[in-house]
């Protein structure tokens, strides 16, 4: 297939049918991979749980596992140095690539982030399933966008359609999942996007569903909704979120920074560290291994006091730090979710036994607090409101849940926290650039003819009082190896011309080499979004 400037332009031009048709092909692909993810992780998890009470109270059989132990560390070690890209969640390698910053492989990042995956999973590291599930759902796009033989706009389209259907296939989430992949994965919305990322979402949630089941993720029973005399105490416990939130962004990022410190620690040396550490709690208190759903029932059914639920959040909050920062392959958006529950069961507990609040709302807290965190740490509120409306089956509580989220977001903005996976990215590109393997350029740099590549196309909505308003086309300073083909104003295409005065809302399409995409993407985001 012809990738020049003029088919790029008149095949983008028919997105908005043909990409219903791909979102629907990426949607089945990567719904089943997800799935069967998903399937290795059940087994994984249910494998650890025997092997842990086999080993109980035997030494040579302790000491056994622990071997174990380490030559899984040695495997998954050797995976990452193979593939660096799985490394941690997945969701900033995904979200670098549609923004042209990095570059991954999906015929080694699928098999490496799977394998990598159970594999730390079945040694009982505090990671989730939902990071690789969207990094391999995107990995399934860019497969198949690869084997179609697409131009790299429409590559980037289909990852993100992968994205959508990673999560909701990963948490039957549907809307959740369509909502991440355009809020957080490719920040920003188009008709044509919005409608296949929808169609991928939906397929792949309708396949995983229909081999697994449709009950919710929780199944914890809302005996009341909260009353609004209560709504008082939403407020404080957002603040409580916000600043917690910000803490745990701080403490993630610093335990990658310890972990690099000892220059005698690698890839691997790191990786022995965590599984040990999971060696050891196994022994100790072995609900804090893996995702920790099996929190979420203890807390829910009244199995837990306030004394053991905040134990319980400390060493996972702490497990949760040594397993993340040893980059390991695995998320950290559930366990993340479970810390906001027991957040929010000992906040409600606290409640009870010194302000004589009601115990019947003890699970409204714990599910409450699970969208708050959510906010306060991956600053995506619509999307942790829809996520916790999914996963709980429940939509009463949906009021509430959007006041401690905006308290959350709120409070985690004032403190100047950065949002995890951007901080998470900048990190990953600023290692790349340091090693000279990174991919974005700076234009400005070369003579503007130099050759980069394949055209890619990208959107940007003009925002009000931002420096692109109420000027002209000639009077910008565009950025070199930048090309602006395409206006759209209240549904209209206008064909830019240099008097051409641009407006709020305006939605530009904009054509560079895939080289200087990620650069010209920052410049563009810029001129549209802020002020000066």
């Amino acid at each position: 297939m012809k990738k020049d400037t003029s088919n790029t332009i008149k095949r983008a031009r028919r997105f908005p049918v043909i990409l219903i048709g791909e979102g629907l092909l990426v949607g089945a692909v990567s719904g089943l991979v997800v799935m069967f993810y998903r399937i290795a992780l059940t087994y994984a998890g249910e494998w650890l749980n025997e092997i842990l009470a086999f080993i109980k109270g035997h030494p040579l059989r302790i000491l056994a596992w622990f071997a174990v132990l380490i030559l899984l560390a040695l495997i998954v070690g050797r995976l990452v140095k193979w593939e660096p890209m799985i490394s941690g969640s997945g969701i900033p390698q995904v979200e670098g690539e549609i923004l042209g910053k990095l570059k991954e492989d999906w015929k080694r990042v699928l098999p490496a982030k799977f394998i990598g995956g159970f594999l730390c999973l079945f040694g009982g590291l505090s990671l989730g399933r939902e990071g690789p599930s969207i990094q391999l759902g995107a990995m399934g796009g860019q497969g198949v966008s690869r084997l179609l033989d697409r131009g790299k706009t429409e590559e980037r389209y289909l990852m993100t359609c992968g994205a959508s259907a990673g999560l909701a296939a990963a948490f039957h989430a549907p809307l959740a999942g369509m909502m991440f992949a355009l809020e957080e994965i490719h920040k920003g919305f188009s008709v044509s996007l919005l409608v296949s990322v929808m169609t991928a979402s939906v397929t792949a949630d309708y396949i995983c569903s229909h081999i697994m089941g449709i009950d919710p993720v929780f199944q914890f029973e809302l005996e009341n909704v909260l009353p609004q005399e209560l709504y008082w105490t939403l407020l404080l416990l957002g603040v409580l979120l916000g600043l917690a939130g910000a803490l745990y962004n701080k403490v993630m990022t610093k335990a990658q920074d310890l972990y690099k410190k000892p220059k005698f620690l690698n890839e691997t040396s790191r990786l022995v560290i965590a599984f040990l550490a999971a060696g050891v709690l196994g022994l100790l208190m072995p609900s804090v291994l893996g995702s920790g759903s099996n929190l979420i029932v203890s807390l829910t059914d009244g199995e837990m006091v306030l004394a053991l639920v905040l134990l319980t959040f400390v060493v996972k909050f702490l497990f949760s730090a040594v397993s993340f920062g040893s980059g390991a392959p695995g998320g950290i958006f559930f366990p993340l979710l479970i810390l906001g529950a027991l957040l929010g069961g000992a906040f409600a507990m606290a409640g009870v036994e010194f302000f004589g609040m009601d115990p019947g709302y003890i699970n409204n807290f714990v599910l409450l607090s699970m969208a708050g965190f959510f906010t306060a740490i991956v600053r995506a509120p619509i999307t942790g409101i829809i996520l916790l409306f999914e996963m709980s089956g429940s939509v009463s509580q949906m009021l509430s849940l959007a006041i401690v989220s905006v308290a959350a977001y709120i409070t985690a903005t004032l403190v100047k926290s950065e949002p995890i996976y951007e901080s998470l990215l900048n990190r990953l590109i600023a290692g790349q650039a340091a090693s000279g393997t990174g991919n974005a350029e700076n234009p400005d740099r070369k003579s503007s003819g130099s050759a980069g590549g394949q055209k890619v196309l990208s959107e940007f909505v003009i925002m009000s009082g931002s420096v692109l308003e109420g000027r002209t086309v000639m009077e910008i300073h565009w950025p070199k190896n930048c090309l602006l083909v395409a206006l759209e104003r209240d549904g209209k295409e206008i064909i830019p011309r240099g008097k051409t005065k641009l407006m709020a809302g305006d939605r530009l399409t904009v054509m560079t080499d895939e080289r200087d995409a990620g650069y010209i993407h920052d410049k563009l985001e810029n001129l549209c979004y802020t002020s000066f």
